[in-house]
């Protein structure tokens, strides 16, 4: 589990690195995004990147990597929008977002850390295009979750669902920059 951790940490500080020079570039223009807004943004990524897996080519030039990596992004943005609210305005500064990155990428790993404890690294064993398929669905859910104003009867919240879609899309930047 130790290259898991070193693993995780390792394409998580790759994301932060392209956070942060986006906040350089635009500032924290994303404090005004409502949760709602974050979930579609990340339906945007997940959806293009089943889209190139099935047509198997990108007109675009960007590959899934980068929308696995903005995936990682926009779950974090996703659970501080959650933890702050959102704001009329970028009500933060850089640092204080890296801060709250941090904080909630180091939430995320725990998280990982625990589950992946419990199922004995069975992502390791996944594909690629399995790890889209279940952050779709947790997208599908996070929609739902959302029309019933987070009134859930049993179910976790859109904060893990955030977590989960944050780890999947880690285990397939791991899958991509280091192999099976």
């Amino acid at each position: 589990m130790k290259d898991t951790k070193q693993q995780f940490e390792h394409v998580i500080a790759i994301c932060r690195d392209l956070f942060a020079k986006k906040l350089h570039d635009y500032g924290p223009a994303w404090r005004i995004l409502r949760p709602a807004s974050v979930t579609d943004q990340l339906f945007i990524k997940a959806n293009r990147i089943r889209s190139i897996e099935e047509k198997g080519v990108a007109l675009v030039d960007e590959g899934i990597r980068s929308e696995f990596m903005a995936i990682v992004n926009y779950g974090i943005v996703g659970l501080i929008q959650l933890e702050l609210g959102h704001a009329a305005s970028a009500d933060i500064t850089v640092d204080e977002a890296l801060a709250l990155y941090d904080k909630q990428a180091k939430m995320s790993l725990e998280l990982m850390l625990a589950k992946n404890h419990d199922y004995d690294e069975a992502w390791r064993g996944m594909r690629v295009s399995s790890y889209t398929d279940l952050i779709l669905m947790k997208i599908y859910r996070t929609k739902q979750i959302e029309s019933l104003s987070g009134q859930t009867l049993v179910s976790e919240g859109v904060d893990a669902n955030y977590m989960d879609m944050i780890n999947y899309a880690v285990f397939a930047l791991i899958k991509i920059e280091f192999g099976d």
